[in-house]
């Protein structure tokens, strides 16, 4: 099952993510959490920090940040390739 953090529901409301890049990141992950294939994407992975790794999902200038849990994808931000890898410096 795929979950959106509050902050990028927000975005996607104010507009700051346009829609049509909310849905292209969604079927990625609706394609993701049905096939369980990460290979199927541009998808990275990022710095651990402890019991999580971090993963990055890669659609033209955007990028998703989301780490798995219990077979769930927890997807926590979706912003403009500089202003998202700013967040994780």
């Amino acid at each position: 099952m795929i979950f959106y953090e509050d902050g990028v529901k927000k975005s996607v409301a104010k507009g700051l993510v346009p829609k049509g890049v909310f849905k292209r990141f969604n079927n990625a992950f609706i394609a993701i959490d049905t096939t369980n294939d990460l290979g199927l994407f541009d998808i990275k992975k990022m710095k651990s920090s402890g019991q999580r790794t971090y993963y990055r999902l890669r659609k033209g200038r955007y990028r998703a940040i989301f780490y798995i849990e219990n077979s769930n994808y927890f997807v926590i931000s979706i912003a403009k390739r500089e202003e998202v890898y700013h967040q994780w410096e």
